[in-house]
């Protein structure tokens, strides 16, 4: 069996999997899409290197910060080490909270659909509102797994409907929607009023960690366009670097975009996964007992 662990950025998912990890003899998979990869730690809350101790983990700082690593790439490495973890009878702990991500692992997610010949410049012009108003007349079932501020993923949905002629949601009717391999879904749950103050500590922390000292070279290094570099925690730190915003003014935007990047992670996991809500180590254990 595989476990999935989910949840918000700022939960606690990767500290809850590895004491899950050393109770169930478990390994963990990296399902994050930045933590993928090498150099950029603070920013990407990677986990350190006494995680890593304490138990094996997978998929974690491997991709040069200058090559772009997308989602078939992520499905065809994760399930090489899926079936790798499974084959020495250990249990793979998929934690991360790119839903995109563990989808593409878990399901028959085709990714047939060319949209390369798409001309998308007249979209492009609109509003995240209108944006997201025409997909709705598209596909109004992948509309609402799509919050309207998460603009490249409508996009990409609307890019879809008109390359294939018809609907993501017409598409995936046609795929089965059972995971490929036996999988339990879970995800640590938290009140917005007790996550939210969490994530501002969090960027605080980041900063006292060392997120200037680590990221500003590396961006002098291998310039602003680096994939890696569109994470939330340094694609914010531009207009401080440009003297056109203060330091506090660069915290208080990143805490900003977390939270609306939780509110879009919910919005899919909601949709997507049929999950159980849970708040500790004790709940997954209690429940892994009975199946």
């Amino acid at each position: 069996m595989i476990i999935v662990l989910t949840g918000p950025t700022g939960s606690g998912k990767s500290e809850l999997a590895v004491e899950l990890a050393k109770k169930i003899d478990g390994e963990i998979v990296n399902a994050d899409c930045f933590q993928v990869y090498k150099e950029l730690y603070i920013a990407t809350a990677a986990p350190n290197e006494e995680m890593k101790k304490a138990v094996p983990h997978h998929l974690y700082s491997f991709v040069p910060l200058t090559e772009g690593y997308d989602i078939s790439r992520f499905q065809s490495d994760c399930r090489e080490t899926l079936k790798e973890i499974l084959s020495r009878n250990k249990t793979p702990i998929i934690v991360g909270g790119s839903g995109l991500y563990i989808r593409s692992a878990l399901y028959d997610y085709d990714f047939s659909v060319d949209t390369s010949n798409i001309d998308l410049s007249e979209y492009e012009k609109k509003d995240n509102g209108d944006l997201h108003r025409i997909l709705e007349e598209l596909d109004p079932e992948e509309a609402k797994k799509i919050h309207q501020n998460n603009r490249r993923r409508v996009l990409r949905a609307i890019a879809i409907c008109l390359a294939a002629g018809e609907s993501k949601t017409s598409l995936l009717s046609k795929q089965n929607h059972e995971p490929i391999f036996p999988t339990r879904f879970y995800e640590l749950s938290m009140d917005r009023e007790e996550l939210y103050p969490r994530v501002e500590k969090r960027v605080d922390k980041m900063f006292e960690m060392g997120l200037l000292e680590e990221t500003l070279p590396l961006i002098e290094k291998y310039g602003r366009e680096a994939p890696a570099f569109k994470a939330i925690g340094v694609k914010e730190l531009f207009p401080y670097i440009d003297k056109k915003a203060t330091l506090e003014e660069t915290k208080d935007l990143i805490k900003l975009n977390t939270r609306h990047y939780i509110k879009r992670q919910e919005v899919f996991f909601r949709y997507q996964f049929k999950l159980k809500e849970v708040s500790s180590l004790e709940e997954i254990i209690s429940d892994l007992k009975n199946i």
